[in-house]
């Protein structure tokens, strides 16, 4: 969090002389107040339409942190909001009748009324002229008379839609709608409320914005209160036709127990939809976009004022710091948009979290609040354990954790194997066979991997035929020598390493064959000897790869029979679970996404067809595959491009794979086309996951940017995945389980050190850090 330290000397900052801000939302005048603060000197007016006393909403909450930065900036500031706020510590979550409460969070709100009085006393105070109920100039007009120009002129900032060319503003609508009201008392914690009514799920978010009896609050205090649902369950219940006081009248009597049978009331309130604003670029000239123009994060989260209000004092302190507005502009994006980007992705994960409540309801009370706790991943299971350790433990129990035992070290039953934990080294292409053949590398990379602790190894996706192989340097199980030279493996796994089981991935590379190895061009095809591609339809993977044939249906019969073949050998090899490759734009996933499988027979068109022919061939290898071991299937859950796989398709895939025998499903997505846009981020792709297991009872493997044992174990406790997969970790530790299991001081069942290793499972010593600390204090 950025500390601005004023100085009068300004010698060496940007000059603004005249500066304009559009908007009188509370990022707007603080950065009035800052930059008056910082020289006396400029010309600063605020343009609002709206009166003084006009507002929409009730209580606006500030972290400590943001309030360390007020403080620093503008201490007569900071000492008016410390007079005004309510502070408390806990969280109250109430579901099916059982409330739950978890301490030691920290919150401090006060009325959005009483902030902006505060700020607009304090641009008075140092000659800031306010002009109320006056539309601005345009941003246009503005900058012809003043040095800058600064639009917070919120989420329907017109300033950012007069130059939407420059902007280049993404703005998403989200699928709830909500209505911010408020009630006259105080709640003693945030409140979250879920209402199961016949028309759908609803929720309560409720905190206190005023306690009992302080300034204008009511004699028992003011709390704001955000009703919310899906759109669906809004249009059902009725609320399209209702006007304001129905809507609060309505909304008082479902949640009547939270507010105990108190009235709510109104501000200019209207049920809207959440919009998510983007802006690919957040200044041109002289004229800056600030808080909710610029950028928008879920209420949820709680982060609207504060990201406003730290965008003020980034700003500020830029333009003290560089020689000129544009270096300040250009300074002020550079610091500020990691820290929103960073926001975003966590109000995106909180917001689909409630968009998609309905799939949590059915948790255990306790599970389903520490999910909601969880939702962001920003509270996690550790640092939840310890701002209230009684209610981690209260929830651990109810899990099933053994007293001791983090989440990620429970066992885990498919079919005949158990799994001494969660934690699983996912499929990782290593490109380093001969002929297919695995050698010492591959008996080292897994043999490692397997002495590391995790419950389950994965090989790489392991080519059914020679001219299924990805590059030349993969792997294969169509010849005896290499069924041998995997059986040399799995034995050393299962003799050295007995609490770990080996699972195989099964493939075929498809139109993604015939390339180079990876660190000599990803997906480029060889200069030389290249082989012919075939695909479901005779697509291109990108721009200058091979052109596949399309698939005859007499070659698809072929190629379940080299697939049923391969899983003979994988079962002769000795591994403990097979693991059907139907993802990432290979042969299988080729003919589930629509972008890629273009067919008009009985395995093209609609998603029941296009699953035939991967049905057909797990089928064929699960006839094969021994009963009592475990077959799972990875899949892309999305193809991160227009008209590719969706969510919706995502769960109906993973239906009709349980449906013929899946015993899990490993939710992966995208790498199916070239052109694709991910939203990469820390564990982006668990909410496909999520989803599947949470709406189907599939049980699931979540992977993608989970890196840390913390979010294994928030993961797993939260009932959002049954296993976790990591890669990249395993190639920076392979004995990233046993670490995690020392790093958190377990030692039982679910971590198993082999016995030379034994005598390291304690974390290493370190030297001191730290001076010794004071024996003696004495006053004066």
């Amino acid at each position: 969090m950025r500390e601005l330290t004023i100085s009068l000397e300004g010698d060496g900052a940007a000059a603004a002389r005249r500066v304009a801000v559009v908007g009188g939302g509370p990022g707007g005048l603080y950065a009035a107040v800052l930059l008056k603060r910082l020289d006396p000197t400029r010309e600063i007016t605020v343009w609002e339409r709206n009166a003084p006393d006009d507002t929409f909403g009730f209580g606006v909450v500030l972290s400590d942190e943001t309030l360390g930065g007020i403080e620093h900036a503008d201490p007569a500031v900071y000492a008016a909001l410390q007079a005004e706020f309510v502070r408390w510590d806990d969280i109250d979550i109430v579901h099916r009748g059982q409330r739950h409460t978890s301490g030691g969070h920290g919150f401090a709100a006060l009325s959005r009324k009483r902030l902006l009085a505060v700020l607009h006393e304090r641009c008075r105070e140092l000659g800031v002229d306010l002009r109320f109920c006056t539309e601005a100039p345009s941003a246009a007009e503005l900058a012809a008379t003043h040095e800058l120009v600064i639009a917070a002129d919120g989420v329907h900032s017109l300033t950012r839609a007069a130059h939407a060319d420059v902007f280049k503003p993404t703005l998403t609508t989200h699928r709830c709608r909500y209505i911010w009201l408020a009630a006259d008392f105080a709640f003693d914690a945030f409140r979250f409320e879920i209402a199961e009514t016949e028309h759908g799920v609803m929720q309560l978010h409720g905190y206190p914005y005023a306690a009992a009896g302080t300034g204008t609050a009511a004699a028992s205090g003011a709390s704001t209160v955000i009703v919310e649902m899906h759109e669906e369950v809004w249009e059902a219940a009725g609320f399209a036709e209702l006007d304001q006081a129905a809507s609060a009248e309505r909304c008082a009597k479902i949640f009547a127990d939270a507010l105990g049978g108190r009235p709510l009331r109104s501000n200019n309130s209207s049920w809207i939809s959440f919009r998510t604003v983007v802006n690919e670029q957040w200044s041109y000239g002289h004229c800056v976009l600030l808080g909710d123009a610029a950028h928008t994060a879920h209420f949820s989260i709680g982060s609207g004022t504060k990201l406003a209000v730290e965008d003020a004092l980034a700003l500020a302190a830029c333009l003290q710091e560089q020689p000129d507005i544009p270096a300040a502009l250009a300074a002020y994006e550079e610091e500020r948009r990691p820290v929103v980007a960073s926001t975003q992705r966590a109000a995106a994960a909180s917001l689909q979290w409630f968009e998609e409540l309905g799939l949590y309801v059915d948790q255990a009370p306790r599970q389903f609040a520490f999910n909601l706790l969880t939702r962001s991943r920003r509270v996690t299971h550790d640092n939840l354990r310890l701002r209230d350790a009684g209610f981690t433990q209260a929830v651990e129990r109810e899990f099933g954790c053994p007293e001791g035992t983090p989440p990620m070290f429970t066992p885990f039953r498919l079919r005949g194997l158990t799994l001494q934990n969660r934690v699983v080294v996912s499929p990782m292409d290593m490109y380093s066979a001969e002929d297919g053949v695995p050698g010492d590398f591959h008996l080292v990379h897994l043999g490692a991997r397997a002495l590391g602790g995790a419950g389950l190894v994965m090989t790489e996706m392991v080519c059914v035929t020679e001219d299924g192989r990805i590059t030349p340097g993969c792997a294969g199980l169509y010849t005896p020598q290499q069924e041998a030279a995997w059986r040399r493996i799995t034995d050393f796994a299962h003799a050295q390493a007995p609490g770990t089981a080996i699972g195989v991935q099964l493939g075929h590379s498809g139109r993604k064959g015939s390339t180079k190895l990876m660190w000599e061009g990803i997906d480029d095809p060889l200069d030389e000897g290249n082989w012919p591609l075939v695909a479901a339809s005779p697509l291109p993977y990108k721009e200058g790869s091979q052109r596949p044939r399309a698939l005859t249906t007499g070659e698809l019969a072929v190629l379940t029979l080299q697939f049923k073949a391969a899983a003979r050998r994988a079962a002769r090899a000795g591994f403990d679970l097979l693991e059907l490759h139907c993802a990432h734009g290979y042969l299988l996933s080729g003919f589930l996404s629509p972008l890629t499988n273009l067919r008009d027979d009985q395995y093209g068109g609609p998603l029941e067809n296009r699953l035939r022919f991967p049905l057909e061939v797990f089928d064929a290898v699960r006839e094969v595959w021994p009963a009592e071991r475990p077959m799972t299937v990875r899949i892309s859950a999305t193809d991160w491009a227009e008209g590719g796989t969706t969510a919706d398709d995502a769960v109906g895939i993973a239906r009709a794979f349980a449906a013929h025998g899946a015993d899990a499903v490993d939710v992966s997505t995208g790498q199916v086309v070239a052109d694709e846009q991910p939203a990469y981020g820390r564990s982006y792709q668990t909410p496909y996951a999520d989803r599947i297991r949470n709406e189907t009872g599939i049980p699931v493997l979540s992977v993608g940017a989970i890196s840390s044992w913390d979010d294994v174990n928030s993961l797993i406790l939260a009932g959002r995945t049954d296993l976790c997969a990591l890669a990249r970790p395993h190639l920076y530790d392979p004995h990233w389980t046993l670490h995690a299991a020392a790093e958190q001081g377990y030692s039982g069942p679910g971590a198993s050190w082999p016995a030379p290793y034994r005598a390291g499972s304690r974390r290493p010593q370190t030297g001191r850090t730290d001076g010794p600390k004071p024996r003696l204090t004495l006053g004066r």
